[in-house]
């Protein structure tokens, strides 16, 4: 494994390594799972990997080779040495551009690049596997079960993405190059000190703290979120497990590095996101006065959080409508009303 500088990170405890022995024992392990955990060498055999174990040239050959010819969006950076930091300028606008070309012109960019200290962090990020690539699906695969799907690829130089979570569990697979990953459970989002929630890098909130210069002045509850981190170095063929809402810090450590990412939900597709409402919120609730947001606090405590017997034992049976619990057809009818209500 590559060497790098531990900073902070020397510090953590290590996320801890499992074992697998075949398909079905990681689908129970991912069912029973609280707590993120590696597994070393999951996809060891997958081409894409046994490529880039050659040569980054040959993984990006091999993914040339299965690329559709659709323009790809890339955000490229400044010329850097702090790792390829992709974050907001002192303006909070962010720190990058972005672009849309050819995979064969943003490869020769990196070809050009790759091995300069202070090359442009260019990343691609999130790309949808199926939808840009045709047969690396196939080729490279991990049977993950019954799961309803999404999997992305994220291809880039050296890069260092702020700490963020998403909504969804997520498996994420080291397919060239070198990551850190460092997590933190979902409950240290006070101690990360985050950012906007709608300007922001990539569409989700991410700390604001600089992990290889964290400013113990202006964020000293940070020090309580590392008491709480966990640190993993994945290599080529490595697979991590990430918690649905754990916050992560990504990095990029090598010249070149791609990921394969499964995301799914354990809930289903039809119930709506929590962050719109969350959004909605702010704007609806927030900004009333303090009076009328605890009455709004104890509705939302009665019909959401608490949600018990006596908030339709009074209603007869075939008459609670949204009361009921949802299905895909009454969730329909919220969207629906909540489309004609924004909309006016």
């Amino acid at each position: 494994m590559a060497e790098a500088d531990p900073g902070i990170f020397g510090a953590l405890a290590v996320i801890p390594d499992v074992t697998v022995a075949d398909a079905a024992e990681l689908d129970a392990r991912l069912r029973s799972a609280t707590e993120p955990f590696v597994v070393r060498g999951l996809v060891a055999d997958w081409p894409l990997v046994q490529a880039g174990k050659r040569s980054t040239r040959d993984a990006r050959a091999y993914l040339l080779s299965k690329a559709r010819g659709v323009p790809f969006t890339a955000s490229v950076g400044q010329p850097t040495t702090d790792g390829g930091r992709l974050f907001y300028d002192d303006a909070m606008a962010m720190n990058f551009r972005t672009i849309r070309a050819g995979l064969a012109d943003i490869f020769g960019q990196i070809d050009q690049f790759e091995h300069k200290p202070d090359a442009p962090p260019v990343y691609l990020a999130s790309i949808d596997v199926k939808g840009f690539f045709a047969g690396l699906h196939e080729e490279n695969r991990l049977d993950l079960g019954d799961r309803q799907l999404l999997e992305s690829i994220w291809i880039g130089t050296r890069t260092r993405v702020a700490a963020h979570n998403d909504i969804p569990s997520n498996l994420a697979c080291v397919a060239v190059g070198l990551r850190r990953f460092t997590l933190f459970p979902h409950d240290q989002f006070r101690n990360l000190y985050l950012g906007p929630i709608d300007n922001t890098p990539a569409g989700r909130a991410v700390s604001m703290v600089d992990f290889h210069a964290p400013d113990s002045d202006r964020f000293p509850r940070f020090a309580e979120a590392l008491a709480h981190a966990q640190v993993a170095e994945l290599d080529a063929g490595d697979a991590l497990y990430i918690p649905s809402m754990w916050w992560h810090h990504v990095e990029g450590l090598a010249p070149f590095n791609v990921l394969v990412n499964y995301w799914w939900r354990e809930t289903p597709r039809w119930l709506g996101s929590p962050q719109d409402a969350l959004n909605h919120a702010i704007m609806a609730v927030r900004d009333l006065p303090s009076a009328q947001k605890a009455y709004w606090r104890d509705l939302f405590d009665y019909y959401v959080f608490d949600n018990d017997d006596d908030v339709v034992a009074h209603i007869p049976e075939g008459g609670r409508s949204i009361l009921d619990p949802l299905d895909a057809t009454t969730a329909g009818l919220i969207r629906a009303f909540l489309l004609r209500q924004l909309s006016r």
